[in-house]
């Protein structure tokens, strides 16, 4: 007996992966100018709210250190209980992760007699072991699938150690260097546009570039803080810890208020395909095992294109990595044969489908990449034969499913 589509169409909503106590709605912002701009505004009050408590209030750089590390605790512990991304609560954590984390360097330096050369070197080390291990485990750096509470580990222990990275750097060249506040913040505000424009014009990867500009902004704001609070004498405007340390948060809150009733700066959940892309139209990803169209594949966008209004992007592999299995950039036999079996797949949908070869021979990669550079309702994946597929793994499913993505699986054929 064949199903309706409205049936079929049930079925699916069936298989969509829903929240469960460790997979959750993305946890963290989009990427737009406010996050980069209360970013910076963090980093600042990092920097000068540790200077106010150690030497305005009076706390010392010891007790300091004890209290704000016990509120970080109780903030994580709230974000880490919230099923979905919280404007307070996320940039409540940054502020007081930033203020740690130099407190963390300050400490080392201060206290310990540790050169800033090694902290900066350390710091360094620890970031780049965090990363190795976060995609050991999760074969992603992206903070567009944050869906997870391993993974928002990972995120939460790698932010802690950019802001330690980047109060370490930062006191590096604005002090022990003598580069000076201001010099140093049109410093690392210039290594950041270096990066934006190798994103941009040169193809930089964006979830490279996303951490490079993470770490730099550290710095950045740090060495904007001191140049607001520290003395004239001591090259700064004088304006004092309290001071700065208000303007800037009284900023950051007029911002998150502003974000958390507009919802500017959500990434909507990867569960919910009515709400991830734009309104009345899903992007479907569509990964096939060949470069050809098979049976099975324009069978199930046709079905998929039958239950709702959808924009489709097909995903094939390059012939050259099929057959050496390794990279190269010579695309040009996967574009002609995808271009003789979009125009079939373009009749099962009923509108344009948007083609894209390989540039990696693991399917994952790629597939995460697309991910990346935009925002994808759902994956319809053709599953490897019954022979062993040089592209596609035998736990790609169960892997792309740990992604979050409502995933429609349809058996290879030859």
């Amino acid at each position: 007996m064949s199903l309706t589509h409205a049936e079929r169409a049930a079925a699916r909503l069936d298989r969509v992966p829903r929240p469960t106590a460790r997979q959750m709605l993305n946890k963290v912002p989009e990427v737009t100018v406010y996050f980069w701009v209360i970013k910076v505004l963090c980093t600042t009050v990092g920097e000068t709210a540790a200077d106010f408590l150690d030497g305005t209030v009076g706390l010392g750089l010891t007790n300091t250190t004890y209290v704000m590390s016990g509120v970080l605790v109780l903030a994580l512990v709230w974000q880490f209980r919230l099923r979905a991304y919280v404007p307070f609560a996320y940039w409540l954590a940054v502020v007081l992760i930033s203020v740690v984390g130099t407190l963390i360097t300050d400490n080392l330096s201060d206290n310990f007699g540790v050169s800033l050369v090694i902290t900066t070197i350390v710091f360094s080390i620890a970031l780049g072991v965090t990363f190795l291990v976060w995609y050991a485990y999760e074969r992603t750096l992206s903070i567009h699938t944050i869906v997870t509470t391993r993974r928002e580990a990972f995120y939460w222990l790698a932010v802690l150690f950019t802001f330690a990275l980047g109060t370490a750097a930062g006191d590096l060249t604005a002090e022990r260097l003598g580069i000076g506040y201001w010099q140093s913040a049109l410093m690392f505000g210039g290594m950041i546009a270096v990066v934006y424009v190798a994103h941009v014009r040169f193809a930089l990867n964006p979830i490279l570039a996303f951490w490079m500009a993470y770490v730099l902004t550290r710095p950045l704001g740090a060495s904007i803080g001191d140049y607001l609070s520290q003395p004239k004498a001591d090259g700064g405007l004088g304006l004092g810890t309290t001071v700065t340390s208000a303007i800037f948060l009284l900023t950051i809150l007029g911002i998150v208020a502003f974000l958390t009733v507009t919802k500017r700066d959500r990434i909507e959940s990867t569960t919910d395909t009515a709400v991830h892309s734009r309104p009345g139209l899903a992007r479907v990803l569509v990964v096939a095992n060949k470069t050809t169209a098979t049976p099975a594949l324009v069978a199930a966008v046709r079905e998929r294109a039958a239950t709702s209004p959808a924009e489709f992007v097909m995903l094939v592999p390059n012939p050259a990595h099929l057959a050496f299995d390794r990279p190269g950039p010579d695309t040009e036999a996967g574009t002609h044969l995808l271009a003789t079996s979009l125009p079939e797949l373009t009749r099962a949908a009923g509108t344009d489908i948007e083609g894209r070869v390989a540039q990696s021979p693991n399917a994952f990669d790629d597939i995460v990449a697309e991910l990346d550079r935009r925002e994808y309702s759902e994956i319809i994946l053709e599953t490897i034969p019954a022979h062993v597929s040089h592209w596609l793994h035998v736990d790609l499913s169960q892997r792309l499913a740990g992604l979050g993505y409502p995933l429609t699986t349809i058996p290879a054929t030859h």
